[in-house]
């Protein structure tokens, strides 16, 4: 589904390199999660895949289903089935989540959006993630707290129906809870929709246990260094990630 080759990424600003011949490849239904210490490039990933313009791709190539979608832009990646649950969820003054629901699944499918499905669907959603109703009609995750900005990214992803999810942090503001009944709602999601693939990008192994995925990857110094079952996160969580770090700067030296 998701290929990506040798890719290098600097960011627009200062030119810093961040990601460093860095290769991926997700087939259908695939379960994928990286692991990395701060500043090694997880975010950035995500970010690169959806073409932000903080970074530019210097080399290498992104293909989904086969199709290039390294200098494509946003909207045109979201509408081919990609989706971003964010670290950080922006707040969207004057938009309303039902508004921006409902144009949302027009771009995506360019069809008049059935109002008594969306109501219905969105308020099923709600109850899921035991969310305020009131939410739906307030500017999109204006006075939401962290959680329930991820809650709000869970909504957007119920109604939207993508074939590749991105995973970003999603532990991040979660308490256990909360984690736990995001994650069941996630793994319902795909059991119901069994092509579509995951990418998670995580520090810690806790989310991995909810949603465990097929393929583990340590990220250090922007790329992967090592790939392997879910045992690979346990060993990261047991020994960190200074050896591989030290192993490296060794190399350079």
């Amino acid at each position: 589904m998701l290929e990506i080759k040798e890719l290098n990424v600097i960011t627009t600003d200062i030119g810093k390199e961040i990601l460093k011949d860095f290769s991926l490849s997700i087939q259908e239904g695939e379960i994928h999660a990286i692991m990395g210490p701060n500043g090694t490039g997880k975010s950035t990933l995500s970010k690169v895949i959806f073409h932000h313009p903080a970074y530019q791709i210097t080399k290498g190539k992104m293909t989904f289903e086969g199709v290039d979608i390294t200098d494509k832009e946003t909207d045109e990646i979201g509408r081919m089935g990609l989706f971003l649950c964010m670290q950080d969820p922006l707040v969207i003054e004057g938009v309303t989540t039902s508004d921006f629901l409902r144009e949302a699944l027009y771009e995506k499918t360019k069809e008049r959006v059935d109002l008594y499905h969306f109501v219905k669907e969105i308020g099923t959603g709600v109850k899921k993630l035991s969310l305020d109703e009131n939410v739906i009609h307030q500017a999109l995750n204006q006075g939401l707290s962290g959680g329930e900005k991820k809650k709000s990214e869970i909504l957007q992803m119920l109604l939207l129906k993508p074939k590749f999810i991105i995973l970003d942090e999603l532990d991040s503001g979660l308490d256990v809870d909360s984690l736990k009944e995001v994650c069941k709602i996630i793994n319902e999601y795909l059991k119901e929709n069994p092509k579509t693939a995951v990418l998670m990008i995580t520090h810690y192994s806790r989310i991995l246990e909810y949603i465990h995925p097929l393929f583990v990857h340590k990220m250090v110094d922007g790329k992967i260094v090592e790939t392997g079952d879910f045992h690979l996160a346990h060993k990261i969580e047991m020994e960190g990630y200074q050896v591989v770090e030290k192993t490296l700067g060794e190399a350079d030296e």
